[in-house]
């Protein structure tokens, strides 16, 4: 008799081609995003100084070391902080998609967003530029008030030792209100600081540095690496908290976890480039429509797309109006805000 091959393999193997082929591609968008500047630089010649520096990699050095500084100390740690900022937001939203079991959660759900543009705007309203450990002050009260807000709204939903997913999505609504009359008001009140506070809060990458890059990035791969380590256990939350709790998984804990580390990627994202929207809703959805709601390959999936999303989307903020910069949220807003209004009507037909 003959057996037939199970029905999910091919569906396995489309998700493993899918990531190998993110990862092609995120390498080709790499090289051509530091290529295209003000000088623009061969693709070829690109790629050659870059590979040069990958160890056991020999390439002859055939351009001038003018190249190599743009490439290498300009241009790179911009392009490499976009893409693990559009990782960081993309893995968040894709795990608070998870939990909330709602495909329209994003990373900024429960007020890390309001948290961190309170802390940024009373940074530039500070008459202080200290800087230390590679944090200037700015970067540093927005991290903390991100991780301020968040802490706060989990307290505020927290019922004994459980944390009910409404109650936290109510508290992060009525606490992000809050947050963001204050920073209005302050926006109001700032004078000449106005103009630098409205573009941190559109976000902006045009004054990346290596140092930033190895601030954010320790924190970005511990908080994804945790993440990825509880995707099985994610899968099950996707039946709902009784039945997961009676397949042996701790439901609090779980949540907790997810919560903490969701929350640390976004604020250390958020942190120096501002509060870029719509990656962490886009990404993971489109990522789920393609390869399907499995989010052992969702969630790297999600990691590749929202980095090669993010770095396309600064490339374009540069490039289209330069010399002048776009805000890179004004990119973002305008690919996500036409798919948040497809969602938004697709969920319409499902409920009515």
């Amino acid at each position: 008799m003959e057996i037939a091959a199970p029905t999910h393999l091919p569906q396995w193997r489309g998700r493993i081609y899918g990531i190998i082929g993110l990862i092609i591609l995120l390498a080709l968008v790499v090289v051509l995003a530091v290529s295209v500047g003000s000088v623009n630089i061969p693709f070829l010649t690109t790629s050659s100084i870059l590979l040069s520096k990958v160890p056991l990699v020999g390439a002859n050095p055939g351009w001038s070391g003018a190249l190599e500084t743009i490439i290498l100390d300009i241009r790179l740690p911009r392009v490499i902080l976009a893409g693990v900022v559009g990782a960081a937001l993309a893995t968040a939203g894709a795990t608070y998609q998870g939990l909330f079991r709602n495909p329209l959660a994003d990373p900024y759900l429960i007020g890390v967003a309001q948290g961190a543009a309170l802390g940024a705007v009373i940074g530039f309203l500070l008459p202080t530029t200290w800087q230390g450990t590679g944090f200037g002050l700015i970067p540093l009260l927005a991290f903390a008030g991100a991780l301020f807000s968040t802490a706060v709204v989990y307290n505020l939903a927290r019922v004994g030792k459980t944390l009910p997913m409404t109650t936290l999505i109510l508290a992060g609504v009525a606490l992000g209100a809050l947050l963001g009359s204050i920073v209005s008001y302050l926006i109001i009140s700032s004078g000449e600081q106005m103009h630098g506070i409205i573009f941190w809060l559109m976000g902006s990458f045009s004054l990346s540095q290596w140092s930033e890059v190895r601030i954010v990035l320790p924190y970005v791969l511990v908080g994804a690496a945790v993440i990825l380590l509880y995707a099985r256990p994610l899968n099950i939350m996707q039946l709902d908290e009784e039945q997961a709790q009676q397949l042996g998984i701790d439901v609090e804990r779980l949540k907790l976890i997810l919560l903490a580390a969701a929350t640390l990627i976004t604020a250390a994202a958020v942190s120096f480039v501002g509060t870029i929207g719509f990656v962490g809703i886009i990404t993971p959805h489109a990522v789920r429509l393609i390869w399907g709601a499995d989010h052992r390959f969702l969630l790297p999936l999600s990691v590749l797309s929202g980095a090669i999303f993010l770095i396309l989307a600064d490339l374009l903020a540069r490039t289209v109006l330069a010399p002048t910069e776009i805000p890179i949220g004004v990119i973002t807003a305008l690919c996500g805000a036409p798919f948040f209004l497809y969602l938004l009507r697709r969920r319409k037909k499902v409920i009515f």
